[in-house]
């Protein structure tokens, strides 16, 4: 290995760290890779070609071949393996070294590594990073957080790999503390709304229009080039084409109905009840990636509650297609809403002090929810201070024109049996939002009956209780 100096450094050279650091490379700057797996570190130097890139395996190696302050980035897995490269990093890195977790670590395990490498001379940053192993090859949306003066240390590389919208980098600083990987947590809730919420518009063009798959990826590639495009859209049109290569028909027709996830969007829910926000659309694609995975128990309760085959007759697909594409962008809209409306909470709560345009310019380009609605939202946000983005002067029209074609789409799914636990639930966090008043003075007056725990009255302030029934 040369013993040029590095100007930045990767632990973990899995795709999305090796495609990371080919990309810091393709930016001018030279770049060291380390990971213990020999094979990792030589598939590194194999794509290396031209670029100034080394690799090693060894830790004192590593930190010993790059520039001070050291700029090192970890993308390993969240938990205990990104305390145990931390553990052998303070053996040779010095004070005011970066040590830059980039991986989906849980906030407060972020607000702990700062508060623990601060008191050794030590920054530390959470940045999240969204784009898969694409977006850290050609541009992903960059999350940084921590103290702003180890976001200058690296802001260069940062600015120069991540994507660019209208010539800005998808990357600014976003706050104190662990405001970088709280920003990506909820982002990855968004995610898991906006991925549920087409599956299901997916599932009532396959149950109830009884489309063919060719047919349904011609109406997302349609949806594509209107108000709703996006990357997730754009994915899921070219999902309906592929073939399988291992068989007869479309491999969308293989794939077993189970849904992982990895917890960020567990996090994301938790956090929001923690907070008291209510992300019902976000804790329902929680929920049904919980309930996909039952899939024992969904074929007993097949078997044991039969669907009935009941059918309306005189659908118009035409008609059924304009109503899901106006119900899946209502849905959009109001998925980011309750994502916006967790951020402004947490950061009051946590004192990150979040720009809600920044996030929105950021998320433009490079990251898995990327999608023309976000611009619209950016200026929103620049435009003016909503407590809730659905009241923004943009969207109430569309609010206004989209909704009733979500109530004709719930409708049906009612009627057919299609389970819409994120369409239904935008639906009812739009309604109750609206709602100026809802029936939860009784719920007062319950909890003031059973348990003595008060109530406040609509006609004059204080706090009353009373003896029920006596």
């Amino acid at each position: 290995m040369s013993h040029s100096m590095y100007d930045f450094g990767m632990i973990g050279l899995g795709v999305m760290g090796r495609n990371f650091l080919l990309n810091v490379a393709d930016n001018g700057f030279s770049a060291l890779g380390l990971d213990l797996d020999q094979d990792k570190v030589n598939a590194l130097s194999e794509e290396a070609e031209h670029r100034t890139i080394g690799g090693t395996t060894s830790m004192k190696e590593f930190v010993a071949q790059l520039k001070a302050p050291r700029k090192i980035m970890m993308l390993v897995p969240a938990g205990k393996a990104v305390d145990s490269v931390i553990g052998q990093l303070l053996e040779y890195v010095d004070i005011g070294d970066l040590i830059i977790d980039g991986g989906n670590s849980h906030f407060e395990d972020t607000n702990r590594r700062i508060k623990e490498l601060a008191g050794k001379g030590l920054h530390f940053m959470g940045v999240g990073v969204s784009g898969g192993a694409e977006g850290a090859r050609r541009g992903p949306s960059i999350m940084p957080g921590g103290d702003r003066e180890a976001y200058q240390i690296v802001a260069p590389v940062l600015e120069a790999v991540s994507a660019k919208v209208k010539g800005e980098p998808c990357v600014d600083y976003m706050g104190a503390t662990s405001a970088g990987h709280y920003v990506k947590m909820v982002h990855n809730g968004i995610e898991y709304g906006l991925m549920q919420l087409i599956a299901e518009v997916y599932d009532i063009l396959r149950r109830i229009a009884k489309l063919p798959n060719d047919q349904i990826g011609e109406i997302f590639e349609e949806w594509n080039q209107k108000e709703l495009r996006s990357f997730l859209i754009e994915i899921t049109a070219a999902i309906f084409s592929q073939p399988d290569e291992e068989g007869n028909g479309d491999l969308i027709d293989k794939i077993l109905d189970k849904a992982k996830q990895k917890g960020t969007g567990k996090w994301t829910s938790q956090s929001a009840l923690d907070l008291g926000i209510p992300i019902p659309t976000i804790d329902s694609a929680v929920s049904m990636r919980g309930l996909s995975a039952q899939k024992v128990i969904r074929l007993k309760a097949a078997e044991t509650f039969p669907d009935d085959n009941f059918e309306l007759a005189g659908i118009d697909t035409n008609v059924l297609v304009k109503h899901l594409r106006e119900t899946l962008y209502f849905a959009f809209v109001v998925t980011y809403a309750q994502g916006y409306a967790q951020l402004a909470e947490a950061s009051e709560e946590f004192g990150y002090n979040l720009d809600m345009e920044r996030i929105a310019k950021i998320w433009r380009g490079g990251c898995i929810i990327r999608a023309d609605l976000l611009e619209d939202i950016r200026r929103a946000f620049q435009e003016e201070e909503v407590p809730n983005l659905l009241l923004a002067d943009a969207f109430q029209a569309e609010i206004n024109r989209t909704h009733n074609s979500a109530r004709q789409i719930l409708k049906l799914s009612l009627d057919y049996g299609i389970p819409t636990m994120c369409l239904s639930s935008a639906l009812n966090y739009f309604d109750a939002l609206r709602t100026g008043r809802l029936p939860l003075n009784l719920v007062q007056a319950q909890r003031d009956f059973f348990g003595s725990h008060t109530y406040e009255r609509i006609d004059k302030g204080g706090i009353f209780h009373t003896e029920w029934g006596k």
